[in-house]
């Protein structure tokens, strides 16, 4: 029996949507979550895109494709690395970053749209997304891609059935239409809000590297559901000394981040073992020898946010 909760979003898609649509998928729970759904509610109408931007992690795209197939979904896997690696060469600015990004999914989704006649564009945005965005007298706290970063123009009717869901709402979605619910979020623009300062392609390599270790030596020691509820790397522009090998070096530094919550409003810094932590820690700097330094987050949101940028 389904609950009241997968009614009243599956009846407002039903409401909303009246045409073809063109689905965003990130590989997130959101858009996960909406994917799956929106092919239950109007099976093909819906052409369900996942963009690689260059900016996500080690076989996502391999993990995106999986859903698709499990569940029948219309899917469709674009490379468009290049253009966005592109138009975000020499951005620093954490704004700049998302606006360039939510500006440039769209454009590739219009192009997109077109070949399939769709007329309306799917969004996972859920609540914590606009309402840290601002507007209506709410403070920018960050602006997120699928929100504050979308143009001001655009060719697509905007639906987004989970714009007033909390992340435990959400979760309690993709368990009941059979996604794993401890799937862990993943930011719209991806890597690129975990790099400090300018994205490069080195960059980026040392921080898909940092991450997989991080995520792997998690989901290796600990159980699902005793997991914090999101945990990563970050790409630090420090270079501090260190010595590598008997070798005096200069290197990059890593932060690992891990926190719990419910609905991504606030949260609180996991506390994982030590051990845990000192092994990431040893392969991290075993197996990237540009990073000789690991420091370890211990800020609660507020002050900090979730991701770092």
């Amino acid at each position: 029996m389904a609950s009241k909760l997968f009614d009243e979003i599956t009846g407002n898609l039903k409401r909303d949507l009246k045409g073809k649509a063109i689905m965003a998928c990130s590989g997130g729970t959101d858009s996960s979550v909406l994917a799956v759904i929106s092919k239950m509610v109007a099976g093909d109408n819906v052409h369900t895109v996942f963009i690689d931007t260059g900016l996500i992690r080690f076989g996502e795209r391999e993990r995106v494709q999986k859903m698709f197939d499990r569940f029948e979904i219309s899917g469709k896997i674009i490379d468009a690395s290049d253009i966005f690696l592109k138009n975000l060469e020499n951005v620093t600015d954490p704004e700049r970053k998302r606006k360039i990004i939510g500006e440039t999914f769209i454009r590739v989704f219009e192009e997109e749209a077109k070949l399939s006649n769709a007329e309306y564009l799917l969004q996972g945005t859920i609540a914590p997304d606009w309402i840290e965005s601002g507007g209506q007298n709410r403070d920018v706290i960050k602006s997120h891609h699928n929100v504050g970063g979308l143009p001001e123009k655009m060719n697509l009717k905007l639906v987004e059935p989970l714009k007033d869901l909390y992340k435990d709402e959400v979760r309690q979605l993709s368990a009941e239409v059979g996604l794993d619910q401890y799937l862990q979020p993943f930011p719209g623009p991806g890597l690129a809000v975990r790099i400090l300062g300018e994205i490069t392609r080195e960059r980026l390599e040392i921080l898909k590297k940092a991450t997989r270790i991080v995520e792997e030596s998690i989901e290796m020691s600990m159980e699902s559901r005793n997991r914090p509820w999101q945990y990563f790397a970050v790409f630090l522009p420090l270079r501090t000394t260190g010595v590598h090998g008997d070798k005096r070096s200069y290197g990059t530094t890593i932060a690992i981040r891990c926190v719990d919550t419910s609905d991504a409003m606030s949260a609180t810094f996991s506390r994982p073992d030590w051990e845990l932590l000192e092994d990431i820690s040893t392969k991290i700097t075993n197996e990237i020898p540009e990073v000789n330094r690991v420091v370890y987050d211990i800020t609660n949101k507020p002050p900090g946010t979730i991701e770092w940028e």
